[in-house]
């Protein structure tokens, strides 16, 4: 299929699957990154599931489990109250009259976490996976002066990568939010560049509050937001306060009152990648094949962070 200006390519390709999985890389609340293309791919009447690394204690709640370390989430879900971003997702999709069912993989390492979405893949006849990434850091291929926090994005780009009888892509929303996590994002320019010269890049698209996808994703931010009064999501606060037209130094939690935000449009904008070109890029994935814990990936990734010398942080001159 030829790439046309009319068709963001991301999109061109999951159009020609039926049953898709979008699912959060990073934990926390990255599933909510998702919610704009689960809108417009479900407008257009594919089948699309909603999952995501989950950072809550599942031990807490009566969550139904499918297999080892996959669960779902509904709004009759009970524990987690404090936090359970993947519970008030699903209580979202309910008052949406999306179907209310959310997937929550647990923080796993690689080895568990792809057995988990094996399972899910087969028994929900998937024929594509998104993962993705509210901010940029799953672009890092390791040398770069920071890595933003990887292990969790690192975790689910393996997990995925070796997945059988699937296309897998990623999705990048959220350009300039990791600073706060030391990302260089001159680097992650310089990374698209590379992906576009390797043939892996699928291109970048706005999201926009006049959009139903736009109002959908503010939406469900909000009611999160509302609903996790305690630690509310500044990544997917600021890429909706960009989506609403807000600027510069924003405040919409006291978990940001002792640094500056610069909320921008470029927030707003996702980053369509092939999966396997991210892959293919990385200088250490590969090192965290047959990891049972988290514990373990953040070792081996310490372990290669110590053994290069990396890139020199530089600016962006615009």
């Amino acid at each position: 299929m030829t790439p046309s200006l009319l068709e963001p390519p991301l999109l061109a390709r999951l159009k020609q699957h039926h049953r898709i999985l979008i699912a959060g890389a990073g934990g926390g609340f990255d599933v909510y990154a998702g919610l704009p293309l689960y809108v417009a791919l479900r407008a257009a009447g594919r089948e699309v599931f909603l999952a995501n690394l989950t950072f809550t204690y599942l031990g807490e709640t009566d969550c139904q489990y499918l297999a080892p370390h996959l669960a779902v989430a509904t709004p009759e879900t009970m524990g987690g109250d404090r936090y359970f971003p993947e519970r008030r997702l699903a209580e979202w999709l309910h008052e949406a009259r999306y179907p209310p069912a959310v997937y929550v993989f647990e923080r796993v390492g690689v080895r568990p976490l792809r057995e988990a979405y094996a399972h899910l893949v087969r028994e929900r006849g998937i024929g594509a996976v998104v993962l993705v990434d509210g901010g940029t850091d799953i672009l890092m291929r390791g040398d770069e002066a920071g890595l933003g926090t990887p292990e969790e994005d690192m975790t689910s780009l393996a997990a995925v990568s070796k997945l059988s009888g699937v296309e897998a892509f990623v999705a990048s929303i959220g350009f300039g939010i990791d600073t706060y996590h030391g990302v260089c994002h001159a680097h992650v320019l310089e990374n698209i560049a590379a992906l576009e010269r390797d043939g892996g890049y699928l291109g970048a698209f706005s999201v926009t509050a006049a959009m139903p996808e736009g109002r959908a994703y503010v939406s469900a931010v909000s009611y999160a937001q509302n609903a996790t009064m305690g630690r509310p999501s500044i990544v997917n606060g600021s890429i909706a306060a960009a989506i609403e037209g807000q600027f510069g130094d924003v405040r919409f939690t006291p978990r940001t009152a002792d640094s500056e935000h610069f909320i921008n449009p470029l927030m707003a904008i996702y980053f369509g990648f092939e999966l396997p070109a991210v892959v293919q890029r990385s200088l250490y994935l590969e090192q965290l094949e047959g990891t049972e814990t988290i514990c373990e990936v953040s070792a081996r990734i310490e372990g290669f962070r110590n053994s290069i010398t990396s890139r020199p942080r530089r600016h962006i001159p615009h």
